[in-house]
């Protein structure tokens, strides 16, 4: 297994630059890794394609509007702030644009808002201290951060964000989850399928490739996440009486999957919260997840890897040539599939 055979060519147009509006009207590439068809579907058909008694798992993170705009003290030069995890109620973790940002350099972000760089951690990652804690002035003065191949401004910070979102913590949306609206969940709730919460703080590293011709010498970014007993009850219920899990997104699957890994015997899944840094690639042996819900992922990604041990690699890849034959929108705010 290399690194390049997970590679494939995606035509810049390709890339969806705006969320579909409504967020239900994205297409559905409904892929059956029983017989390998694939159908096509348009998202708010979903209940349609769900069964009584499924279990439909989410991801509740919040996106932070975690990009500032600073100015360094005295000489006004610019300078971009992310903000990557909070490690004391002032002080961040960070990654930093900007020339010459070196431990005891003062920055201004806002009239009443000052930050120090406290430590250089490698590349652009600094420690920074701000004068007070940001996080609740964050919604007012941040902006949300978009991956890098969007290029298109929000209209409004709600486009990059799930109808689910509740915890804080996340550099980036769970980008299966902003295909639901209201009028859907209530369909698939009057379908009588379980809708269960688990949550994954998605970090920024989720959009960088793999650059090592191997994959497995790839080291996995590390990310926080967190399966509730009340969660894990209506799983086990619904394996008890034959219904599906179906997984929305690939950090849901990873919660789930990281929470199997970590329970013992004669429990196959049970409550988890911690970090996980599980690297799913072809060969993993699924011991939760029947179905997956995901968008179109990145070439050389942990993403793509995560999908192809679902579906297999060349399942896979040939399903991704046929959806840029059929003209689907591709990555975050592009169209989603539907795994089986």
């Amino acid at each position: 297994m290399k690194t390049d055979d997970f590679f494939y060519n995606l035509p810049p147009e390709k890339i969806a630059q705006r969320p579909a509006k409504p967020r239900d009207s994205s297409r559905l590439l409904v892929l059956d890794r029983t017989d390998n068809t694939v159908t096509h579907h348009i998202f708010h058909n979903l209940p349609d394609l769900l069964n009584p008694g499924d279990v439909l798992v989410f991801n509740d993170t919040r996106v932070l509007p975690a990009r500032l705009k600073a100015h360094k003290i005295p000489t006004g030069g610019q300078v971009e702030i992310l903000l990557l995890k909070q490690i004391t109620p002032d002080t961040w973790e960070t990654l930093v644009g900007g020339k010459r940002v070196r431990p005891g350099l003062q920055l201004q972000i806002t009239s009443s808002l000052q930050a120090e760089v406290i430590e250089h951690l490698g590349r652009s990652k600094r420690i920074l201290r701000f004068s007070n804690d940001i996080k609740p002035q964050l919604d007012e003065i941040g902006e949300m951060p978009l991956p890098p191949y969007i290029h298109e401004p929000l209209q409004s910070k709600d486009e990059y964000q799930t109808l689910f979102a509740k915890n804080d913590g996340s550099a980036a949306a769970p980008t299966a989850g902003l295909h639901f609206t209201q009028p859907l969940l209530k369909k698939i709730r009057d379908n009588d399928v379980k809708l269960a919460a688990v949550t994954l703080h998605v970090g920024l590293d989720t959009f960088a490739p793999v650059t090592e011709t191997d994959p497995q010498d790839h080291t996995i970014h590390t990310e926080w996440c967190s399966i509730s007993n009340e969660t894990v009850e209506l799983l086990r219920t619904a394996r008890a009486n034959g219904h599906r899990i179906v997984a929305v997104g690939t950090t849901t699957t990873r919660v789930l999957e990281t929470a199997a890994q970590m329970t013992s015997p004669p429990e196959w899944i049970a409550p988890f919260s911690g970090p996980t840094n599980l690297f799913i690639l072809p060969g993993w042996d699924f011991r939760v997840v029947d179905s997956l819900i995901t968008n179109f992922h990145l070439p050389r990604s942990t993403l793509l890897m995560l999908v192809s041990a679902f579906a297999g690699r060349e399942q896979i890849l040939d399903t991704y040539q046929l959806a840029m034959q059929d003209g689907y929108r591709f990555y975050s705010f592009g169209d989603a599939m539907l795994i089986t």
